[in-house]
């Protein structure tokens, strides 16, 4: 069956943005659910192909019709820090997965993309990954023609990994890090968004999990002091043992904004990395080829030049 259209649930998301701008790419019609459609339109409104819905994805009547007419569903969902209502892990993840598979069954959707996690297992050491691990396991349950993506952290432009801590080095003198060994493989969100994109129409990858990583190993301290020598805000980083990695994680998860939680500190137990091929022919992107476009844009110098260039514009 030829695909054309597609329903994105997470659309206007971090990673979902980059979904749809690679599905507009390459002409598929594309559906994207949202609770806020006027800031999803703003997002969006530029992909001629790409129409914004107002749904509750939550709501097990307005899914079905959402996902009525389309070819595939793909389910970007997901939240890192575990919350209350549609923001918990059960909901977000579990929940959400049961839906969107009760969903196309009754809407005739053949399809279903869903996004996990690398290291997601029913037992494992955190809430979070063994909210992603059940949610898998609902997806390979179903009859559908399936196909899970399961990458390490995510970076890009807008995301809430290595600006995070280009935000917390450009404010603090040092550095205070809880699991400084942690073992990451950072994947290009452009990458990720391929390999969506290039799965819809692959029947190879029907009933199949991908792991997707970037090119290269980093221990979150390597992380954070490049990040640091990108932006030019070198900071000496004091690494945590583990009893006071614990401890910083209670007093951050107590913050009405959450940085860290206990959950994140066992998650990062478990190494993010993975030694499988890249999928689809995809070559990564590795992290030090396009992150300074960004990052770079902090440095004290850039800031500087950003100014003398508005002053002799006005």
């Amino acid at each position: 069956m030829e695909i054309t259209t597609v329903a994105v649930l997470g659309g206007s998301g971090f990673v979902g943005r980059h979904v749809c701008h690679a599905l507009a790419a390459e002409g598929y019609r594309v559906r994207v659910a949202t609770r806020d459609r006027e800031q999803a339109k703003e997002q969006l409104i530029l992909l001629p192909t790409v129409d914004v819905e107002t749904v509750d994805v939550h709501d097990p009547a307005q899914l079905p019709a959402f996902a009525r007419g389309a070819d595939a569903m793909i389910n970007l969902v997901g939240v890192l820090h575990d919350g209350s209502g549609d923001r918990s892990f059960r909901a977000a993840h579990v929940e959400l997965a049961r839906k969107a598979v009760a969903a196309c069954r009754e809407s005739g959707v053949p399809r279903l993309l869903h996004m996990s996690a690398l290291a997601a297992d029913r037992a494992g050491p955190s809430a979070y990954l063994r909210s992603k691990g059940e949610a898998e396991a609902i997806v390979r349950d179903s009859a559908l023609a399936w196909t899970v993506f399961r990458p390490s952290v995510i970076f890009g432009r807008d995301d809430s990994f290595l600006n995070l801590f280009a935000l917390a080095l450009r404010f603090s003198p040092m550095m205070a890090l809880a699991c400084p060994n942690a073992r990451f493989q950072p994947v290009f969100v452009e990458d990720v968004a391929a390999a969506f994109v290039k799965s819809l129409a692959d029947r190879g990858s029907h009933g199949r999990s991908y792991d997707l990583c970037g090119p290269r190993v980093y221990r979150l301290r390597e992380l954070v002091e490049y990040v640091g020598a990108v932006t030019g805000h070198r900071r000496p980083v004091i690494g945590l043992n583990d009893a006071l990695s614990w401890c910083q994680a209670l007093a951050l998860e107590l913050l009405p904004v959450k940085l860290m939680t206990r959950d994140n500190y066992h998650s990062m137990k478990v190494d993010s990395v993975c030694s499988c091929a890249p999928p689809f022919g995809i070559t990564p992107t590795p992290l030090e080829a396009v992150a300074p476009s960004w990052l770079g844009n902090r440095t004290p110098r850039a800031r500087y030049q950003e100014f003398r260039a508005g002053r002799s514009g006005s």
